[in-house]
Order: C-alpha cells, then sequence, then structure tokens
C-alpha cells in the first residue's frame, strides 16, 4: 500500500470515530452564511419586534482577540479566529457563557497577520464531521479536531501554492464539497484548490484559471446537472498588464475546469459577497463604483454560457453580502438596505436603515448589522420598508465588518476581539 493511500486509509479510521461528534444541528451555524451557506437561518420562534435598546444580552467577552472573523456555531461550541496577546489563535468557545475551551496557533501561520484597517483573521471556520476548518489572513490552512483542538494537517496558500496575499489579508471561508475542502490561493498555477478535507493532499487545481485571489468565499451549486464552484477573483495583472479582469467564475466541481465566467459585476479594489445562485442564474454584486448584475448559464455541447441580463449600478454592495428570500434579494449598496426582485433587477424599495453592512435572515426578517454600529431588525417583506427595531452597540476603532450570526435563538455580534450574545427568543 503506497503511502497516500494509507494516509488516506487512516484518515477515513480517524472520520469514522468522529463523524457523529459536532455534526451540525437544527439551529446550528456551521460555516460562513450558515447551514446552507445562503445567510438563511431555519430557525422560528423568535422576536419579532425588538424592546428599546435592543434584546437581552446574555453575555459578552473581550477575549478572543482581533479580527473580523465571524462565527460557526455547532454542538454547543463556537469557533472563531483573533489575533491574542500578539499571536494568532483559532478559538473554541462555550455557546453557554462564551468561555474558552481551547485556543490553537494555526502551525503554518509564518507570521502574525496584521493591517492598518483590522488585525487578524477575516474567514469564518467550517465545522465538518468532527473537523474545523481554517483560513487565516496570511494564507494559513489548518485542519484540527473539534474536540481538542489537535491539529490534523496545515497548508499553506503562499508557501504550498504560490499564491500571493491580496491586500487586505486572505478573506475566504473554506468551501466543503464531499471530500474536498476548497480554498483560494490565486496566482498562474491555478487559483482555485481543491484539497482531500482528511490529508489536506491536492485532488486538483484551476490550471487554466490564473487569476488572483480576491475576498470572496465560494459557493458549490449544480446546474444543468454539472455541480460547480462558483466565486469572486481578482483578475491578472494590473492597469497596465490588465490580461484576464476581474470577474465571476464557474468550475467544474469534480475537475476545476473553467465553465463560464462573467466580468461586469467585478471591480478592481475588492471583489468580497458571494454570488447568488437560483434557478440557473447567478446575481453578483461589488461596490466601488461597480453594482450588481444577472447572469444567466446555459448548457450546450460546446460548452456553459454565461449571458448577461441586467444590471443596477444602486446594488453596490460592498462586503456584506446578500441574501435571496423568496424571489427577492436584500441587501446593502452604499448607504441604504434595499430589496431587489431576483428575476427582474426591478428595486422594490430601499431605506437608509442601519446603513452599509453585513445581511443575516431568520424566521421572516432580515438582521442588519451595520458597519457604523447600528444594528436593524427589518421584515423581509418585498412591498416595503417596516423596521421591527434598531440600536446602537459600542463604537470601536475600526467598522463592524464581521457578519451577524443567528443560532440556536441567539444573535451574535462582533466588533473586533469583543463578542456579545443576545436573546432573541419570543
Amino acid at each position: 500500500m503506497n503511502s497516500t493511500i494509507l494516509r488516506s486509509t487512516l484518515a477515513l479510521a480517524t472520520l469514522a470515530v468522529t463523524t457523529n461528534l459536532f455534526a451540525a444541528k437544527p439551529g446550528d451555524w456551521p460555516q460562513w452564511r450558515g447551514a446552507n451557506a445562503d445567510g438563511l437561518s431555519q430557525e422560528k420562534g423568535l422576536l419579532t419586534e425588538w424592546p428599546e435598546g435592543g434584546p437581552k444580552v446574555v453575555w459578552q467577552i473581550d477575549t478572543i482577540g482581533e479580527g473580523y472573523s465571524s462565527l460557526a456555531v455547532v454542538d454547543g461550541r463556537i469557533f472563531t479566529l483573533g489575533n491574542v496577546d500578539g499571536e494568532g489563535r483559532i478559538l473554541c468557545l462555550k455557546e453557554s457563557d462564551g468561555s474558552v475551551i481551547w485556543s490553537v496557533h494555526p502551525p503554518g501561520e509564518t507570521k502574525l497577520y496584521k493591517h492598518g484597517k483590522g488585525d487578524g483573521g477575516r474567514g469564518t471556520p467550517t465545522v465538518d464531521n468532527g473537523l474545523v476548518y481554517v483560513e487565516g489572513g496570511g494564507g494559513d490552512i489548518t485542519c484540527l479536531k473539534a474536540e481538542t483542538g489537535e491539529v490534523v494537517w496545515s497548508k499553506h496558500l503562499v508557501g504550498d501554492f504560490g499564491g500571493s496575499v491580496p491586500g487586505w489579508g486572505f478573506s475566504e471561508s473554506p468551501t466543503i464539497d464531499g471530500d474536498k475542502v476548497i480554498v483560494t490561493p490565486g496566482g498562474e498555477a491555478g487559483a482555485v484548490v481543491a484539497l482531500n478535507k482528511l490529508t489536506g493532499e491536492v485532488i486538483w487545481r484551476s490550471s487554466n484559471v490564473g487569476d488572483k485571489a480576491h475576498y470572496c468565499s465560494a459557493v458549490v451549486v449544480e446546474s444543468h446537472g454539472v455541480r460547480q464552484v462558483i466565486t469572486f477573483t481578482g483578475g491578472i495583472g494590473g492597469k497596465k498588464d490588465p490580461g484576464a479582469p476581474p470577474r465571476v467564475i464557474g468550475l467544474d466541481a469534480e475537475t476545476g475546469d473553467l465553465l463560464w465566467s462573467y466580468e461586469k459585476s467585478a471591480n478592481r479594489t475588492a471583489n468580497v459577497s458571494t454570488p447568488l445562485f437560483h434557478n440557473n442564474a447567478v446575481f453578483s454584486a461589488s461596490a466601488y463604483g461597480t453594482g450588481g448584475g444577472l447572469a444567466r448559464l446555459t448548457k450546450s455541447d460546446d460548452g456553459f454560457v454565461a449571458t448577461p441580463d441586467y444590471f443596477e449600478t444602486k446594488i453596490q454592495n460592498h462586503h456584506g453580502g446578500m441574501v435571496l428570500v423568496d424571489g427577492f434579494i436584500y441587501g446593502t449598496g452604499s448607504n441604504t438596505l434595499m430589496c431587489m426582485n431576483f428575476e427582474t433587477g426591478e428595486i422594490v424599495w430601499q431605506d437608509r436603515s442601519a446603513g452599509k453592512g453585513a445581511v443575516t435572515y431568520a424566521d421572516g426578517h432580515i438582521y442588519l448589522y451595520g458597519e457604523k454600529n447600528k444594528v436593524a431588525l427589518v421584515e423581509a417583506n418585498p412591498k416595503e420598508y417596516v423596521e421591527k427595531g434598531m440600536f446602537d452597540v459600542e463604537k470601536g476603532e475600526f467598522p463592524t465588518w464581521a457578519h451577524p450570526v443567528v443560532a440556536n435563538g441567539r444573535l451574535y455580534l462582533r466588533d473586533m476581539q469583543k463578542l456579545t450574545a443576545y436573546d432573541i427568543r419570543k
């Protein structure tokens, strides 16, 4: 038996032991944008209106270190990233009170990730079958046991795959697809890599896509019977040597081959928000003077084509993502929350609300965490803006860019090293 097969066999044996541990339950939030990576919580029985000053605080801590990382919440535990006492850490907390269960320094972190606009990790941990997958701001990829924090394997997007750190740091969250974990080092050798999730060994690399990495977390969908990975890239080269422009790409999830690309919604500064997929169509948007548009995917004997449909410059979605609820998109543009018809691009309503920020959906409502420290509860109403509560959180040094999480009757809001849990059950 060769060494590769032996390692995979041993890893499978380990997985057999951990499969029933830390499996996501209804109400959990196991990865970036929740159970289905769409920003939608399946929880019911939540508050439909907030009291003045906001929901009741269950607990608040300031021990997780600096970072923009959001949270994964699985089986009574919370997983996140932060720079603590001058060292990058992967943290596991008790869901009940926020106390630390374990804290691990990623072995692949060659240099503490720091940035003038906020230090620490950007991506959100992904929890799958008893294992936790984490990507640090400097490019370290770590797989750990959720129970103990023991490191299973580690790789580095720069050292192992020749990627280069984007200007604001690697910001994606690892994407699990079957036996693969998908990450984006960027670079001429292949922008996207699929690794064996149990061993870290390369399964495929998108060798015909040499784009730079930007800040988007990939989503895996199925269109016309083909499973594919969809993400934003940063294109190739600068203004003097543009090469491939920044774009949204669709890759064959089995081989990494490029299936299609769409350019109009991308910019050269920062492409962040995970695209939305519905009914063989992809909606993507970015800021910096750009906007968002829909591309419809068709398939023939010659392969896939992404045909542009409509485009709307008002939905300049910067960092906060968008959610699709009953055929309508909810997300922020430059300064407003807006509701847009997915099929037609018609903006039904827009309101200043809590300003530009990050959105999550749960139990008929949009949770908007504005980057200037306002939080709003808004009906997911495709006819009009209906606000059901708003409160301020204490202002920190940097914008509040960590996405809100709704899990097990609680709303979690992070502002760098501070994490607050609110009770939002009826």
